[in-house]
């Protein structure tokens, strides 16, 4: 019975020993033995890693002859306390010098062993050349990525999900204002510590919280096309469009990237278009499209009664002094006429020329009729002074035809024109009543005198 255990042991020991030869034979990473500095065995990952026709070439040979000399002294201290069996060095990077010269970087853990029946130092030895590619491959993406963001006219902010700044590129710093500021002065920073203050898209303080790049954090959500301003401290109101999204979609604890383009001159512009599609301009009133525009608005309001009167105005006699004085006197007359309109109403009142010289007031709230009879009255008094335009003295007096409306008024903005338009024509001077004021009459509307 005790053979058999003794025979069944020793099998076991050599299934093991077997087991750990195929191992090191067949493991990716080198495996080297060296006794008092001669190497005395290498597997072929090692034979492959030095570059060498065959184990041959490797073993017999002192160790050092395959050790750049500027590692030598580090590898002598790390096994020189070694000093029991089975002790491991750290793992410790150095560089090999392979059979053709060449130079490999690797990390390597040496253990103090036993080998054929005395101690040895069993080095493995991991290979960093694909890591070390990977990672000069990963700085030259690094490197062009800073390099072309840099670049960019385009702001870009990385914002950590503390809400700190963790890059800024020159584009965003111009955009901000903040030029002058060291990078290192905000890099950490939460963006309230920069001098400026963000603005939502009407304008009002936008705290950082509310900002879309808050969300994305917040939630993962990728964001685009949303439009924000900021104060600078030079005074400056820049308009910005903007996106954000995370750094790195699938890690739950990613910075998120935030990236705007300046639209300060575009909106401007925009705005001047659409000033320019809504206003007249020759007097800077409202045009015939956005007054029946407006007018349709408050036909349509079933609430309240935004407008509660229009007004529709026309200069007598004014064809004769483009005749005799030249359009550009009548232009001059136009834009008097106009400013004198302005002044003379309210701030919510709504002042339009139609075209020549026709011009359209929609009067703001509910008006009383004895305000409009006081109203027209002020307003043919004001037309009627006396207007100096290059040396010429010129008299101009207005018709003005009136119509109300009401709740509920089924007529369309053009019916309401043609109304007061009618009601200005009644109102035309005939004989002896040059100037007479005349409201036009519909279903249930009073009549004003």
């Amino acid at each position: 019975m005790g053979e058999d255990r003794a025979a069944a042991t020793v099998g076991a020991v050599e299934q093991l020993a077997e087991r750990y030869r195929s191992l090191v034979e067949h493991t990716p990473d080198g495996i080297c033995v060296h006794e008092r500095g001669v190497v005395v065995y290498v597997n072929p990952a090692t034979v492959r890693l030095l570059a060498a026709d065959s184990a041959d070439e490797v073993i017999g040979r002192p160790l050092t002859d395959f050790v750049h000399p500027a590692s030598i002294p580090g590898m002598l201290e790390r096994i020189s306390h070694l000093n029991t069996k089975g002790a491991a060095s750290d793992p410790t990077e150095m560089t090999l010098i392979r059979s053709d010269g060449a130079l490999i970087q690797v990390e390597t853990v040496s253990v103090l062993t036993a080998w054929h029946d005395h101690l040895a130092y069993q080095v493995v030895i991991h290979d960093l050349t694909a890591q070390r590619l990977a990672e000069a491959a990963q700085r030259r993406a690094e490197q062009h990525f800073t390099t072309v963001v840099s670049q960019l006219e385009e702001g870009v902010v990385v914002i950590d999900p503390e809400g700190r700044i963790e890059s800024i590129n020159p584009a965003a710093k111009r955009i901000f204002g903040t030029e002058d500021i060291d990078d290192a002065d905000v890099l950490g920073q939460v963006i309230q510590s920069l001098p400026l203050i963000l603005l939502d898209a009407n304008a009002q303080p936008l705290p950082p919280t509310r900002h879309p790049i808050a969300r994305t954090l917040a939630t993962g959500e990728t964001i685009t096309g949303y439009i924000f301003g900021v104060d600078r401290v030079d005074g400056q109101r820049r308009w910005l469009s903007g996106s954000s999204r995370l750094l790195n979609p699938g890690d739950p604890d990613s910075s998120a990237v935030s990236s705007f383009a300046d639209i300060t001159e575009f909106r401007a512009s925009r705005r001047q278009l659409e000033y320019q599609a809504t206003h007249d301009s020759l007097t800077g009133l409202a045009n015939r499209s956005l007054i029946l525009s407006q007018l349709a608005a408050a036909l349509a309001s079933s609430e309240d009664l935004p407008v509660s009167t229009v007004l529709f105005i026309d200069l007598d006699g004014f064809k004769a002094i483009n005749d005799t004085l030249g359009h550009a006197i009548g232009d001059t007359v136009l834009q008097i006429v106009a400013q004198r309109l302005q002044r003379a109403l309210r701030a919510d009142d709504l002042v339009g020329r139609l075209g020549g010289d026709e011009f359209l007031v929609l009067l703001s709230g509910m008006s009383r009729h004895t305000d409009i009879d006081t109203l027209v009255s002020r307003l043919r008094s004001t037309m009627a002074e006396p207007i100096i335009a290059r040396g010429h003295r010129i008299e101009v007096n207005a018709s003005i035809g009136v119509t109300p409306l009401t709740l509920n008024d089924a007529r369309t903005p053009e019916a309401v024109l043609h109304d007061a338009d009618l009601a200005m024509y009644r109102a035309k001077p005939t004989g002896h009543r040059e100037g007479t004021v005349t409201k036009s009459r519909r279903p249930n509307s009073t009549h004003a005198s």
